[in-house]
């Protein structure tokens, strides 16, 4: 029979994610990005001298693995190569001990001086090779000690003749970074200023990837004739202070980024729950004459290790595990394809999110005075930067949960909606980790050339929250008081403004359009089908026009440097299970099914699906848009169940109404399979 198909793809899916629970009850899979985080951590226990600790070895074969025929070594799958990780990755395997005049060491060079060589990369590249006396610090941009005192005060100068005043917003503090780059940046402030240069074993250097030979290379941030050159001003200003050893509370900046850092290890060791905050803080300890086994470092370095993943011939480095958000996701995906709320498996695991919700104040309290704790972050630990995302998704998960101590989660779940209520932006939605931090202009300095210095209210988010609003408005409304009708008009005005002129959203944290366009339209068919039919209409029929001949979807993460991509790319599990969630909650809001396409989409799920999984290559997560992108390895499973369970479930329903099928499953199958 039709269905047939169908509950077979939804059982096997149900069998293999089950297969991967942790005995804890949470679930937890790879977070792969690209090979610059295994070379940083190469790196930086060549400069604390415990390699020889860690099996450095079978890196060396994890970084072979992932060059490519064209000599290079990739940002994302099969994007042709990138010079600033072919940089990292050369210098990795030089300090692992492999000769220049390896032939793949050959390629690479081939490869990065057509494109420039050392002096064209990026900061942080260069910031790396300086720490082993490889580039010149001269070259590297100032970042004075003083900012840690530098106060987040909220300023507002009124309009004489408005209501609106001229400027509403806070002075410049490092609480107007965003977390990361803030976890990050604090620690530079020590580096930068000590400028250490340390001898590794093997010593090397890399003048072989100077095109213009390292005695002629030029170590000046380059101008571009715009406002922006005001910075390269300030900072020759700076270096010219430095020369002068006349920098104002220069060791008092010092010791208060190192009070800083050391406030906020976790008692695991982590920083911020990020490896480059954890590399760069361990940097700025051993700038300050740390020793190896002190308590500080030894633990930092057993949580990067921790990051690690080891096979026979292997080893490699995340950049961030993802067991919260994990479990959230797998867990709603279970339940929406029928395994019931109250499975022992699954109760487990919501016992074990709800152990893990985060009942401290972080860094967001800088800036929010209002909120309480209550939310959840990312990680295992995390406790400083819970964020509204996965707070959002644990929220909805453990609502569909049925729990032995419902009282206690009702009181988790509303104490988490109501911190999130309190980090509405001024513009009406939300962003990920802090309230307001959009202060754009920071993305201008030299020193951001990764353009993620900030943390600004975002579609996908906001669509997550009103999503989640969604869902729960329909129990118990006590819960969700703290979203006022105001903070929801707000919101809506926000994803009004934020649709494209094509009928798509813009994803900050997923690949690209179709994640975004995907999270918007389940957000407003939930709680605003009537008031903007007219942009879940046009949302809908943009996820039709891009759907590949395929049946299924995908999007290149070149999207995000070029518009004219969006929606295009090979088609994946992941992006397919997004645009079909998307698609039938337009369905539900218009009650005008495009069935055509997302019968379409559900053959290629199920024709895709091998032993109860899917397998995908191409990278589909979101770290900085157009400079870091990611791999979930759970996406592709739990995103399909999730399409196949709410399609299973709208399938019913219409049989239950009598209502004609216009789908045959297995004939759909057949007929793309043969195309």
């Amino acid at each position: 029979m039709q269905e047939q198909s169908l509950e077979n793809a939804i059982s096997a899916s149900q069998q293999y994610l089950f297969s991967l629970q942790k005995p804890e009850g949470y679930w937890w899979a790879e977070l792969e990005s690209n090979v610059t985080i295994t070379a940083e951590t190469i790196l930086l226990h060549k400069i604390w001298g415990t390699d020889r600790e860690r099996p450095l070895h079978k890196a060396e074969n994890y970084l072979r693995s992932q060059q490519r025929d064209h000599g290079g070594w990739e940002l994302y799958y099969n994007d042709g190569g990138d010079l600033s990780t072919t940089v990292e990755a050369y210098m990795a395997l030089r300090l692992l001990g492999v000769s220049s005049a390896d032939p793949a060491l050959v390629r690479a060079k081939e490869f990065i001086l057509a494109r420039g060589g050392i002096t064209k990369t990026r900061i942080f590249t260069k910031f790396h090779l300086a720490l082993i006396g490889c580039f010149d610090w001269r070259g590297i941009p100032s970042l004075p000690p003083w900012i840690m005192f530098l106060p987040s005060l909220k300023v507002e100068i009124p309009n004489p003749f408005s209501s609106e005043p001229l400027f509403s917003g806070h002075t410049f503090s490092i609480y107007e970074m965003s977390s990361w780059a803030r976890g990050s940046t604090v620690p530079l402030l020590i580096a930068f200023d000590r400028k250490p240069v340390f001898i590794t074993d093997p010593a090397i250097t890399l003048d072989e990837l100077y095109v213009e030979g390292v005695h002629n290379a030029v170590y000046e941030l380059p101008r571009k004739s715009d406002w922006t050159d005001l910075f390269l001003d300030l900072d020759r200003a700076f270096k010219f202070v430095e020369d002068l050893n006349l920098v104002p509370l220069r060791e008092e900046g010092i010791k208060a980024a190192e009070k800083w850092i050391l406030e906020r290890q976790e008692a695991t060791g982590d920083w911020g729950g990020i490896i480059p905050a954890m590399i760069n803080s361990l940097l700025a300890l051993r700038c300050l004459g740390y020793d190896a086994n002190d308590p500080y470092v030894a633990r930092g370095l057993r949580a990067i290790d921790h990051f690690a993943i080891e096979e026979d011939n292997n080893y490699r480095i995340q950049p961030c595990v993802s067991p919260v958000w994990d479990t959230g996701l797998v867990v709603r995906s279970l339940i929406e394809s029928g395994v019931s709320p109250s499975d022992p498996a699954l109760v487990k695991a919501g016992e074990w999110l709800l152990e893990k919700q985060i009942l401290s104040y972080g860094d967001w309290a800088v800036k929010n005075t209002e909120g309480k704790p209550g939310a959840w972050a990312f990680e295992f630990e995390n406790r400083f930067y819970p964020d509204v995302d996965d707070s959002a998704v644990i929220v909805m998960a453990l609502d569909l949960l049925e729990m032995p101590n419902e009282a206690e989660k009702q009181q988790a779940i509303k104490r988490c909606i109501d911190w999130i209520s309190t980090m509405q932006c001024k513009p009406g939605g939300w962003a990920a980790f802090d309230l307001d931090n959009d202060q754009d202009w920071l993305n201008a300095m030299p020193y951001g050339d990764l353009k993620a210095m900030i943390d600004p209210n975002t579609a996908d988010v906001t669509a997550r929250v009103l999503e989640m609003f969604g869902q729960l408005q329909t129990g118990d409304t006590k819960r969700c008081a703290a979203l006022t009708p105001d903070r929801i008009v707000r919101a809506l005005s926000y994803l009004d403004r934020e649709q494209e002129a094509d009928g798509s959203w813009f994803g900050r944290w997923g690949v690209n359009y179709i994640y975004g366009t995907s999270g918007v339209l389940v957000a407003l068919s939930k709680i605003a089908p009537n008031t903007h039919r007219r942009n879940i209409d046009r949302g809908a029929n943009w996820l039709v026009q891009v759907q590949n001949p395929d049946g299924g979807w995908g999007e290149t993460c070149e999207s995000y440097k070029d518009p004219t991509l969006k929606g295009k790319g090979d088609s994946t599990a992941s992006q397919t299970a997004w645009a079909i969630i998307g698609l039938l909650a337009a369905g539900d809001a218009i009650g005008n099914y495009e069935w055509d396409s997302i019968d379409k989409g559900i053959a290629y799920l199920i024709q895709t699906q091998k032993d109860g999984a899917w397998n995908e290559d191409l990278f589909t997560g979101t770290g900085f848009p157009g400079h870091f992108y990611l791999k979930y390895h759970l996406y592709q499973q739990h995103f399909s169940l999730t399409a196949l369970g709410r399609y299973q479930t709208r399938l019913q329903q219409r049989m239950a109404l009598k209502v004609p099928l216009n789908l045959k499953v297995k004939e759909t199958v057949d007929l793309v399979q043969e195309s």
